[in-house]
């Protein structure tokens, strides 16, 4: 029988070993590879886990689906600035926020320690490197995440560096970011610490910061980011490393108010050089924007939704809305990236940053059909970025009804990440990511992607308490 199925030519559809699917294409038999493996790769104690929890799909369902309307119901608007030790409570005079997961002295990686260094003698409590190594262990380290902040790539930032106030005026919670360091000089966020580096941050502290707190008393109702996410996805940015568009959107919001605030030439003009000059400016408000956003969606009990990826060099980690405040970490694995010139893999940090939290809301690698040119930073084609999209269609529970995508007849973003999803399918997120160097003090070396391990969710998934 079986040979006679075979003569007439008859599609098979493989499940299996691919073996079976390549002896038959040998045979000259039409058959369909199917690409599927066991739910939790197969693993018994996932797989009893996730039989447990099918028993209550139903409430699991109606709390994801809270966690979305949460998230989408957001609306984080830019409403100040401030140092981080005046509107963050509970910030300290010896505390450093880092990004990712929690993380010591001993056991950072190379760039981030040297931001460390940098902010230790920004702070004046050193006077160069040596000085700083020796105080640094004394710090007090937090990650971001619990400071209700988001930094990117090392995330550092100290009690006397400038934040950016973002208020969630649905659900009044806030979120904070630092200012963004790149422009003049090595990048701070990517462990420079030089005095390049200083001269920028104490201009971000003595120039910037207060003309933009008088830019916004002046304006007064504060700076819709929603509405400029929105906008610069419809102009080819995906709002995590590509934000041209939006940056161009902020400034043309900004500059009538610098204007109205009688700012002066030299510091308008300053201000105006720098935010050109630095294509990522946006970047820092796309996070806050993202954090106040899934804030929101923590604590539902029984929602297995996604509210935080994000890295340090050393591990990533997640958390999920029905686990509260919990890490589940892995190590950090490397970025398959493009390398600026005279750079390799051999140069390069382990994935780092909490920049990530854009994908865990929608945007970044996770909207790259939106930017399209992105490919050619972090490499792949257009087909590639289109399909990156699609894929993660496959391990989230909505599309975004605010941030949608022309090339894909305007779809919303695929929205929170599914930690069910996620071992179902054995589909990971996917980031689109800058690559800093693994020596303090170097900088940005390239870009490339990456995929939060499947070890975090498997870690996730262990922890929801159904029996």
């Amino acid at each position: 029988m079986m040979n006679k199925l075979l003569s007439e030519d008859v599609k098979v559809i493989n499940i299996g070993l691919d073996i079976f699917s390549n002896d038959l294409t040998r045979q000259n038999v039409q058959n369909l590879q199917l690409d599927w493996v066991p739910p939790g790769n197969g693993r018994l104690d996932i797989n009893e886990k996730l039989k447990n929890i099918f028993m209550k799909k139903d409430l699991i369902e109606a709390a994801n689906k809270k966690a979305l309307e949460k998230i989408f119901s957001a609306h984080p608007m830019w409403t100040g600035v401030g140092l981080a030790k005046d509107v963050i409570p509970g910030f300290t005079a010896t505390t450093l926020c880092h990004a990712g997961p929690p993380v010591t002295w001993e056991t950072m990686c190379g760039p981030m320690q040297g931001s460390v260094i940098g902010a230790i003698i920004y702070e004046g409590l050193a006077h160069d490197e040596e000085e700083a190594r020796k105080l640094a262990p004394t710090m007090t380290y937090v990650p971001c995440h619990h400071f209700n902040a988001v930094g990117p790539m090392t995330g550092v930032f100290s009690a006397n560096m400038p934040v950016i106030i973002v208020e969630n005026k649905e659900h009044g919670n806030k979120a904070y970011s630092p200012f963004n360091s790149q422009g003049r000089g090595k990048p701070f966020t990517f462990g420079a610490y030089g005095e390049d580096t200083q001269v920028m941050l104490r201009y971000l502290r003595d120039v910037m910061m207060p003309t933009l707190d008088q830019a916004l008393k002046v304006r007064g109702e504060g700076i819709d980011l929603r509405m400029i996410i929105a906008q610069a996805l419809h102009m080819g940015d995906d709002c995590h490393n590509r934000l041209i568009a939006a940056t161009g959107q902020l400034w043309k919001i900004l500059a009538p108010e610098l204007a109205k605030a009688k700012t002066p030439h030299d510091i308008f003009e300053g201000i105006a050089q720098t935010m050109y000059h630095n294509n990522w400016y946006f970047l820092n408000f796309s996070m806050a924007a993202c954090k106040a956003s899934l804030d929101a969606a923590r604590d539902i009990e029984h929602s297995t939704v996604v509210t935080v990826m994000a890295r340090n060099g050393t591990e990533v980690g997640i958390q999920v809305s029905g686990l509260g405040n919990q890490w589940f970490t892995a190590s950090a694995p490397k970025v398959r990236g493009k390398y600026f010139p005279g750079f390799s893999d051999e140069d390069a940090n382990p994935d780092m940053g909490d920049s990530a939290i854009t994908e865990t809301a929608g945007l970044g690698a996770f909207a790259m059909a939106a930017a399209l040119p992105m490919t050619q930073l972090v490499g792949g084609k257009v087909e590639d970025a289109i399909k990156f999209t699609k894929d993660m269609r496959k391990i989230t529970v909505g599309e975004s009804y605010h941030y949608t995508i022309p090339t894909l007849d305007f779809i919303g973003t695929p929205t929170g990440i599914d930690v069910l999803k996620v071992i179902e399918t054995g589909i990971t997120p996917i980031i689109n990511t800058g690559i800093a160097h693994k020596m303090a003090g170097h900088g940005i070396i390239g870009a490339g992607l990456v995929n939060m391990p499947f070890e975090t969710f498997v870690k996730a998934i262990l922890a929801f308490d159904y029996k």
